[in-house]
């Protein structure tokens, strides 16, 4: 398809975008703050959580710290998409052009919380949030916090209090986007390398 390095990326970001966003909605709207829905047992389940941080529930420096991270991130969105845009005109790699879009969905995706959650909902902490409430929303702008809600503690070992339990970070589908594009690059580094150029050596021919 002559257009598919171009159709790929707009897919990629928009899908990763609207399952990330329609996930956290429906999570902020149907949760409160710390409901689990166990999906396999204690191994695999929705957790809610609100990051105001980074990703996986790290924190960053408080109330400055966040607005400092969210004009980071837009302008880490920008500077990919730019960056995307080059890739494109001098078609590179479909992988690497993919990879990038995971990236940039990624970070869209919880660019959008941070900027625009705190507007939308109010607070989730012992009652359902609703969408655009009549008192207005729990934040202002970029000041929300990234709803965060897979939460997989599948290695676990010892027993309650003293109990261990291997990957206790909850994450989301924008997380996840970027994490994945992350270990593919690192799997694939090969593909993202120029191809040399075959050079025929020349001889200098006696005359």
């Amino acid at each position: 398809m002559k257009n598919k390095k171009v159709i790929v990326p707009i897919i990629i970001i928009l899908g990763v975008l609207l399952i990330d966003q329609i996930l956290k909605i429906w999570v902020k709207t149907h949760m409160t703050i710390g409901e689990e829905i166990h999906i396999f047992g204690d191994r695999v389940m929705l957790k809610f959580v609100e990051n105001p941080g980074m990703a996986f529930g790290m924190e960053f420096g408080g109330n400055w710290g966040k607005l400092a991270l969210s004009i980071f991130r837009i302008l880490a969105v920008g500077g990919l998409i730019w960056y995307l845009v080059v890739l494109i005109k001098k078609k590179s790699n479909l992988f690497i052009i993919s990879c990038i879009s995971l990236i940039i969905a990624g970070a869209a995706g919880n660019l959008i919380d941070c900027a625009f959650y705190g507007l939308m909902f109010n607070e989730s902490y012992g009652q359902l949030a609703q969408l655009f409430p009549d008192g207005g929303g729990y934040a202002g702008f970029l000041a929300g916090n990234v709803v965060d809600m897979f939460y997989c503690p599948i290695i676990r070992w010892g027993t309650p209090p003293d109990e261990s339990i291997f990957f206790r970070p909850i994450f989301n589908v924008a997380d996840s986007a970027i994490t994945i594009s992350v270990f593919l690059m690192i799997i694939f580094y090969k593909k993202l390398l120029p191809k040399e150029e075959k050079t025929q050596p020349t001889e200098d021919k006696a005359e």
